[in-house]
Parts: C-alpha cells; sequence; structure tokens
C-alpha cells in the first residue's frame, strides 16, 4: 500500500471503489464535520486526492493539502465544492456524471406519487386507528401538466415515465436543443411553464441564476393544489415562502434537500403540512451507490496515474 492517502468525506463508500483504492491509504471524515475540521483533517493526512459526498470542500479546505491532485465528487452535484479556488489551484474537480440519474428519476417520481395520494398523511391517521375513506380525495396524475424545470439525464427519465402515464409534459431548459427532447415534450419559457403546471419537478444545477428560481412572487402565482417536487439542490426555491404557501394548505411538496442538513428538531419543516420529507437519499440506492464510488474511484486513478 502506498503512504499515500485520499480523504473521503463518508462513513463509507462501496466495496468495490476501496478495492479500486487499495493501494493507498483511505481515511474516512466524519460526515457531519465542518470546514475547519475538514481542513484540520486535510492538514493533517496531507491527502493526494479527496472523494466527496458530504461537506463544504471551500478554499480553506482545499488549500489544506500541499500534495492535492484531485478532488472527485461521489455523485453529480459540485456545488459544495469551491471550483473557482481548485481551478486557481491548478487541481481538478470530477463529478460522476450519470451514475445516479436512474436513482434521483424513481425518487422524484415516488415522491410525485405520494403528495398525489397523501400516502404519508393517510399511513399516519391509520396507524393512529383513523379510516378516512369518506372524506379522502387524491389528485389524479393521468391528464395532468408535468412541468420540468431542467431537462438533463434525470428529468428526461421522468418526463418518459410521465408520459406513460398519461401526464403532459413540459420542459423549462435554458440549455436544451429544440428537437432534442423525446416526442411529446415540449419546450417552453420558465413563466408559461409555472402557469400550466400542475406538478413541478426540479432537475437544475444550483447557480447564482437558478438560486430561488421559484421566489415567493412565482409560487403565489402557482394554481391551487400544485405538487413542487425537488430532489436536485436546495435554493432552487425560496424556503420560507413554500412554507406559507404549505400552511395555507394550497400547494404540496415532495423534498429531498434542505438548506439545513440534517434538520434539526425545531426545523420548521418537521411540522410542515401537506409535505412528503426524505433525508436527502434520492441518489442513494444500492445500485447508484456503487457507480457513485466506482466511478469517483476511477477518476481519482485516472488523474493520479496521468
Amino acid at each position: 500500500m502506498s503512504q499515500d492517502t485520499i480523504v473521503v468525506t463518508a462513513a463509507n463508500i462501496h466495496p468495490d471503489a476501496v478495492a479500486l483504492l487499495s493501494d493507498y491509504r483511505v481515511v474516512y471524515a466524519d460526515v457531519r464535520a465542518g470546514e475547519t475540521a475538514l481542513a484540520e483533517l486535510c492538514g493533517q493526512e496531507q491527502p493526494i486526492a479527496i472523494m466527496v459526498r458530504y461537506g463544504n470542500i471551500s478554499e480553506k479546505v482545499i488549500s489544506a493539502s500541499s500534495k492535492l491532485k484531485v478532488i472527485a465528487k461521489h455523485g453529480v452535484g459540485t456545488d459544495n465544492i469551491d471550483k473557482v479556488a481548485a481551478a486557481r489551484l491548478s487541481i481538478p474537480v470530477t463529478a460522476a456524471l450519470g451514475s445516479n440519474s436512474q436513482a434521483v428519476a424513481e425518487q422524484t417520481l415516488a415522491l410525485m406519487f405520494a403528495c398525489a395520494r397523501q400516502i404519508a398523511w393517510l399511513d399516519t391517521r391509520m396507524r393512529q386507528g383513523h379510516w378516512d375513506k369518506d372524506n379522502y380525495a387524491g389528485i389524479e396524475l393521468a391528464g395532468a401538466t408535468l412541468g420540468l424545470i431542467g431537462a438533463g439525464s434525470i428529468g428526461r427519465r421522468v418526463a418518459q415515465v410521465a408520459l406513460a402515464l398519461g401526464m403532459k409534459v413540459v420542459v423549462h431548459d435554458p440549455y436544451a436543443i429544440p428537437g432534442s427532447l423525446p416526442t411529446g415534450v415540449h419546450l417552453v419559457d420558465l413563466e408559461p411553464l409555472l402557469a400550466q403546471a400542475n406538478v413541478i419537478s426540479l432537475h437544475c444545477p444550483l447557480t447564482p441564476e437558478t438560486r430561488n428560481l421559484l421566489d415567493a412572487d412565482r409560487l403565489a402565482k402557482l394554481q391551487d393544489q400544485t405538487i413542487i417536487v425537488n430532489t436536485a439542490r436546495a435554493g432552487l426555491f425560496d424556503e420560507a415562502a413554500l412554507l406559507a404557501e404549505l400552511h395555507a394548505r394550497r400547494l404540496h411538496a415532495g423534498i429531498d434537500c434542505f438548506q439545513e442538513e440534517p434538520l434539526g428538531n425545531s426545523s420548521p419543516w418537521l411540522v410542515a403540512p401537506n409535505t412528503i420529507l426524505t433525508p436527502h437519499i434520492g441518489g442513494t440506492t444500492t445500485t447508484a451507490f456503487r457507480q457513485m464510488g466506482v466511478m469517483a474511484a476511477e477518476s481519482i486513478l485516472s488523474h493520479l496515474n496521468c
């Protein structure tokens, strides 16, 4: 085994990824470690690579190791990595593109169905001894309009299932090429999408342009009982504004990512009605977990061996 170290900001990675990195000493960071703790760990261990799952990989963290040669994301989104600082230090940042697309698409659909039929609420009520058959009415998705914000590999997978279900699908994506979308999917501007949609699903990266894309004004204009699903990134909508709409019982939401993670005991999300909450596990299936780890490990090795 090499004396060189690779820091992984996770409790574990798939055994196949571990095997690929067997020539190196792998050190796992506490998943709750903050910027200072990660910088101290990198300063102490002097890793030649960082595999990122959790944590804020800031300039302080990146510059803590004089040996660092590559940062590989265990997943797709790299918004928790300071890519500007990494570029300035000539350290490449890679992502395991496509590794969890199917997993996230399936989670999106699960949240959409669960919101439409109030599955979690009904389950809780039944366990409390209630039988809400007489007063219950779910939302039927066939014939409804699904608005996808983002038409990458995840959005396209969601679109294909929605079309098969009999939904109308419209997409807003300034980078999508007209004619490249699945047959039956229509490319539209954001405002028409928001006006038409009965379900809105977010599949875009978090950038200065997309932060708070769904602000209070846009949320207020949505049709009553619209379902919002976010399996992409926190920050794409105004959390306080959406919470207000949920407490008014005007909208529904299936949320997998939050600005505060993990949620604290006093988080307003824990008492929000009309919601299905999951702990940022959209991309975490047995298949995707392996693919993310293996692709990140292969990326590290390719940069270390070049």
